[in-house]
């Protein structure tokens, strides 16, 4: 996981409740990101992505998913 990821996704804004952040489910993050749900489960349990495990299953905050994906932007020439 990228240095204090899951904790600025989650307390990046300390006057929003948890109910009113937007969990989405693993195949609504490959959907997004447009990869494999395995890809989404390697980025998960690799740290790269924070997620909140539910029973079995895993949901990753909204904000994260676009965090990731505004950090991971590469620029080519």
């Amino acid at each position: 996981m990228r240095p204090g990821a899951e904790s600025s996704v989650l307390m990046s804004t300390p006057d929003r409740a948890f109910s009113e952040v937007r969990f989405l489910t693993v195949a609504e993050v490959a959907s997004v990101m447009r990869v494999s749900k395995m890809t989404v489960y390697r980025l998960v349990h690799g740290g790269e992505l924070p997620a909140v495990r539910v029973g079995r299953s895993f949901r990753v905050p909204e904000q994260a998913v676009h965090d990731y994906l505004r950090d991971s932007f590469v620029e080519t020439a």
